[in-house]
């Protein structure tokens, strides 16, 4: 059997954060840290855009906005000291109409709450700035970035390796927890057979399975974590360098979703996306289905039904989008006129673990499921990968 003082589950960024900050303040501490893939970033992390957020749409004072701030600047600051891809281009959120254009003062209104700078701009100002696009207003804030979210978690977790107190273990899939008087005993299968760990400290940051986690250890959990599909198409190579910042859309203020986007990627390329729409798998990357019973599972509960009868207009226009490549595209020639579907190549898909309480309603902010020896990360919704020095310290902290 072996022993630790700290287990992770979950090799995306919060869990490698997790590690580098544990090796920093706790020296000599044995981590452990388990991920049933093949290697880091495998899920989440390594499927979003790659966006830095700035901290726009987050209620003041929340997890969100303070987690957001902070971790701004220190993921600019870590790929700066390791040389990791990044570029702080800016983020131009547009309105295309002027019924748009409360929601959008709304928005500058929360920037100015959450400590931001930013320009209001008129029509001819972003006609200026950025030709191809088409808006009544908008306003620009310089301080949102793109990165590279995988480069980020393999760095991160090369350096909590380096001190020697981390180790990595991935095809390790977590099949019980079993609480005692000074930590968790936990079993793990992989290709070779099965491991026991004994760990003072278990912490959860498994993401969409992190429900089953807390659910494994036999604590309360009052919420399940529903897969958000998130589908994005890379333009033409023409479109490469269309826009000088990443252009948003103002999102529906009743959905926790930002609309569809221009992106511009490290690499040189420009996405649109993404979509949000309930699937049936956690791991449904390539069809709206599950290609197994797991379905069954997800929607077995009167949680989904409540929540997609309470979004249900959100939900039938997001199922639109995924099922008609045209009315996506439409969705972009709002703000990019001359953008159609033949201008869509393939890209990969993501899922976005978002937490839903028994009520059906969206849980918002970050959420914490505690016990003596072990702290779960049950929710960690966007900017989570902005957020993940930030949240490190906070669970750290939590810890002790």
């Amino acid at each position: 059997m072996s022993e630790c003082d700290f287990a992770i589950v979950g090799a995306g960024i919060i869990g490698a954060a997790v590690a580098y900050k544990l090796s920093q303040r706790q020296p000599g501490a044995r981590i452990m840290l388990f991920d049933k893939e093949t290697d880091c970033a495998a899920h989440q992390t390594g499927r979003n855009s790659g966006v830095i957020h700035a901290g726009v749409y987050y209620a003041p004072g929340s997890y969100k906005a303070r987690f957001c701030r902070a971790g701004l600047e220190h993921t600019f600051e870590l790929c700066r000291e390791f040389g990791l891809p990044h570029e702080q281009c800016g983020k131009l959120i547009v309105a295309t109409s002027e019924k748009e254009l409360p929601a959008l003062e709304d928005l500058y209104q929360r920037c100015v709450q959450n400590e931001l700078q930013p320009q209001r701009l008129t029509a001819p100002e972003i006609k200026r700035r950025e030709p191809a696009i088409n808006a009544v207003g908008g306003f620009l804030v310089a301080q949102t970035g793109i990165t590279d979210y995988k480069a980020i978690t393999a760095c991160l977790l090369q350096q909590a390796s380096a001190r020697g107190q981390c180790q990595i273990h991935y095809q390790h899939t977590l099949e019980s927890i079993e609480g005692s008087n000074n930590g968790v005993l936990l079993r793990f299968s992989h290709p070779r057979g099965e491991t026991a760990v004994k760990a003072a400290k278990l912490i959860n940051c498994a993401g969409i399975y992190s429900d089953e986690l807390i659910r494994m250890q036999g604590l309360e959990c009052d919420f399940r974590m529903l897969p958000f599909k998130g589908e994005y198409y890379r333009l033409n190579r023409k479109y490469d360098d269309i826009t000088r910042h990443l252009i948003y859309p103002v999102p529906d203020p009743a959905m926790p979703f930002l609309g569809v986007h221009l992106t511009r990627m490290i690499g040189g390329y420009t996405t649109v996306g993404p979509n949000a729409v309930l699937t049936t798998g956690r791991e449904a990357y390539n069809s709206l289905f599950s290609t197994d019973a797991e379905w069954l599972h997800l929607f077995a509960h009167g949680d989904v039904w409540k929540l997609l009868w309470r979004y249900k207009r959100a939900a039938v226009k997001e199922l639109y989008s995924s099922l008609s490549k045209t009315h996506y595209a439409r969705l972009v020639s709002r703000y990019c006129p001359g953008i159609s579907a033949a201008d869509f190549l393939p890209y990969r898909a993501g899922i976005r673990a978002q937490a839903v309480d028994s009520k059906g309603m969206l849980i918002h902010d970050f959420k914490f499921v505690e016990s003596e020896h072990a702290l779960h990360v049950g929710n960690a919704p966007s900017p989570a990968a902005t957020s993940a020095l930030p949240i490190a310290d906070e669970i750290i902290n939590r810890l002790f």
